[in-house]
């Protein structure tokens, strides 16, 4: 009998089911989501601002969280396909209306419109490409308590929205399968981020 209500007590502290275990790889997921974004925040700020030091630290992270070079591989797939967006002269002057001090239902809002469409890895370099944004703003202007709330915005967004999509691709490395046509790839996250700004715009 003991043994029983112990194996019980073991069964109970153990994932399992549509509860358990799948909650175990969501909040897998939502993390590597943390570092990938702090990396793609990170690395496109070294990039646009070389004087500027910012580190994964500074955005709530760990000093070797980008180790893992699968995470460092999605890290970099993605700024491959952001590239088209600093290039993008119209969406460059667009970006110049983005406030870092928006509330958090209006970032949801604009976030929402990235992926009323649908969801792929171009519209999810935009949701990145504006965090970044946001964040840079912040930075500039001196809004530091701003910057880690931006960044528990986008994962919180990712969780309620986007994460059943992320997992059916095999989690964040399924960005590297998109990689033969990511041209195609960054015209979609150039066309969705073109848009969003537009709305943003709009509704200030």
């Amino acid at each position: 009998m003991a043994d029983s209500r112990e194996k019980n007590k073991t069964d109970e502290n153990e994932p399992r089911g549509a509860v358990g275990g799948e909650d175990v790889i969501d909040d897998r997921v939502v993390e590597q989501g943390a570092v990938v974004l702090r990396g793609y925040v990170v690395e496109r700020m070294r990039a646009d601002d070389p004087e500027r030091h910012l580190t994964q630290q500074d955005l709530g992270g760990e000093p070797n969280e980008l180790d893992n070079p699968q995470i460092k591989d999605v890290v970099n797939q993605l700024l491959i396909i952001a590239d088209d967006l600093n290039r993008n002269i119209e969406l460059q002057n667009l970006l110049s209306s983005v406030h870092p001090d928006c509330a958090q239902e209006v970032f949801f809002s604009v976030a929402k419109e990235i992926f009323q469409d649908g969801v792929n890895w171009g519209r999810v370099v935009a949701l990145f490409h504006l965090a970044y944004t946001l964040i840079y703003r912040a930075l500039t202007g001196n809004h530091l308590e701003i910057i880690k709330k931006v960044i528990s915005w986008v994962l919180q967004f990712i969780r309620e929205n986007i994460l059943a999509w992320i997992l059916r691709q095999g989690g964040w490395v399924g960005v590297s399968r998109t990689m033969s046509h990511w041209p195609t790839v960054s015209l979609v996250a150039a066309v969705a981020f073109v848009a969003v700004v537009i709305y943003w715009r709009n509704t200030r």
